[in-house]
């Protein structure tokens, strides 16, 4: 059965003690709360929209727009310069899913730049994530006509985060003997697709024939 208090409408007619983004999103949190136990649309409710425009008071000393989105780029650029990929790698994902799902996110997105690497044509090759239990890691697989890629934190330790082997079509899940590689060498997508070229014999799609215009 639904159920009102007057919590959230009291600090809303004085939110002095809201000094802090912090703060003042905890009191938008629990006012939607109560919203929500009352059977009330939070989106319309007088409190919660007070509290909301609380943030401008709170932020009205943090420095102008254009500077902060500075800043939100400086921090872009910076993170990939440094992938967590790496990071996680090392220190494990098992019993973590934010962790899990970061690294189940940036692993695809390397498989992907080393298919590109490989010059693997757009429908020759699956990239493929599977989680596994919260125990484990999971793996992300590249898979094409000819190479198998796998990354996966096993039990053999650093620097055997990544399995490769040759394969005869996508669907050849067995192959030739696996290699190993570190997590390193996949986040150095054009030196490792040169090691696979080179260990694995891969075919190296010939170069497109440059045009010549007028």
């Amino acid at each position: 059965m639904p159920y009102d208090i007057t919590m959230r409408h009291q600090q809303a007619l004085e939110p002095s003690a809201l000094t802090t983004i912090g703060a003042t999103l905890h009191a938008i949190q629990a006012a939607i709360t109560d919203c929500r136990n009352a059977g009330k649309d939070f989106e319309s409710d007088p409190a919660v929209v007070l509290l909301a425009r609380r943030f401008a008071t709170v932020c009205e000393a943090e420095p102008a727009d254009l500077e902060l989105r500075r800043a939100c780029l400086d921090a872009i650029a910076e993170i990939r310069r440094h992938p967590a990929l790496k990071t996680l790698a090392y220190r494990g994902v098992a019993y973590d899913e934010a962790a899990k799902r970061v690294f189940h996110s940036e692993g695809r997105a390397a498989m992907r730049r080393l298919a590109e690497a490989l010059s693997l044509a757009e429908g020759t090759y699956d990239v493929r994530s599977d989680k596994g239990g919260p125990a484990v890691s999971g793996d992300i697989t590249l898979h094409g006509e000819e190479v198998w890629v796998r990354l996966s934190l096993g039990p053999l330790g650093p620097d055997h985060e990544i399995a490769y082997r040759k394969v005869k079509g996508r669907g050849d899940h067995i192959g030739d003997r696996n290699r190993w590689a570190s997590v390193r060498d996949l986040l150095a997508p054009d030196r490792f697709a040169a090691r696979l070229q080179r260990e694995l014999g891969l075919t190296i799609p010939a170069a497109e024939p440059s045009r010549l215009f007028a």
